[in-house]
């Protein structure tokens, strides 16, 4: 099992510190959340909490996802980075392509592309995409951002890009991960079939189960199925004798956080609480399960 720290809508302050903390307790990875701005005026829904109320963002700090990652490279050693989760379709895939090679770059292979279709049409509108027909715009931008990672010759000719014959240098020395975020079928199917992982955005464990079998189904049926990472939310994940139940249901890595930041209220927590709970889950979770 490998462990993901997730923080989201803190301090600015503080992530360079909770990452280097989470790198020193044992964790894998620490997650990094994205948002480009936040509408005046919007009727759309959170789809992952219970009413759907999205005022919570409001005035919310978030650094952007490439230049935070960046930061955290630069300050840590082992720690990856998991964007949880770049809203690509927004974005021109190229230059997601280009961003994503270099942190995978320079940070010796420590980034993997988290990425998700946003649910907000604000979203699109802002960054001038179109918001009909998201899901297949989303799936030329994984398959761009792929063949551009490479670090080969490659071209694209679909129904929303058309990109001459072009090269990136430098290219990761390892593949890059795409990993996908999603609880729809389509996006389940999208990240079995063009993808290397799916992250789970929480819920009960009896839905999670859902989704891992559905998951499990979708690879059975593919002629050879490739390494697949999941990435969970569960509080199995806070005791040793619980990881041992998410490993055997083929979980990957456990997100682990340790305060709910989808509420109205802006995070009060300190610098030093937070990471003495990194640290007991280090000595009371990762340690143990070693």
């Amino acid at each position: 099992m490998r462990y993901t720290y997730a923080e989201a809508m803190t301090n600015p302050d503080y992530y360079v510190p909770l990452a280097r903390a989470a790198e020193a307790a044992g964790f894998h990875s620490i997650t990094i959340a994205d948002s480009v701005a936040y509408p005046a005026e919007s009727d759309s829904k959170y789809p992952y909490n219970e009413d759907g109320n999205r005022e919570f963002l409001e005035d919310k700090p978030f650094i952007e996802a490439f230049v935070l990652s960046a930061a955290i490279a630069a300050a840590t050693t082992t720690l990856r980075l998991t964007p949880f989760v770049i809203k690509l379709p927004i974005r021109p895939p190229v230059l997601v392509a280009k961003q994503a090679s270099s942190l995978a770059r320079l940070s010796n292979n420590r980034f993997a592309l988290g990425v998700g279709i946003s649910p907000w049409p604000e979203d699109f509108d802002i960054m001038g995409v179109d918001f009909a027909r998201r899901g297949r715009r989303m799936d030329e931008c994984i398959e761009i951002v792929r063949g551009l990672s490479t670090g080969e010759f490659f071209e694209y000719h679909g129904e929303f890009y058309d990109i001459q014959k072009i090269k990136m240098t430098p290219a990761p020395t390892e593949p890059l991960p795409i990993l996908l975020g999603g609880h729809s079928d389509p996006a389940l199917r999208r990240a079995v079939r063009l993808c290397d992982g799916w992250m789970h955005a929480g819920g009960d464990a009896e839905t999670l189960d859902k989704y891992l079998a559905r998951i499990n189904e979708l690879r059975s049926e593919r002629d050879n199925p490739r390494d697949f990472e999941i990435h969970a939310v569960s509080l199995d994940a806070y005791s040793p004798d619980g990881v041992k139940r998410l490993e055997d249901k083929g979980i990957t890595d456990a997100l682990v956080g340790f305060r709910n930041p989808y509420v109205a209220e802006h995070d009060t927590e300190t610098l030093e609480h937070k990471i003495s709970m990194i640290n007991w889950y280090g000595e009371n979770v990762i340690a143990k399960v070693k």
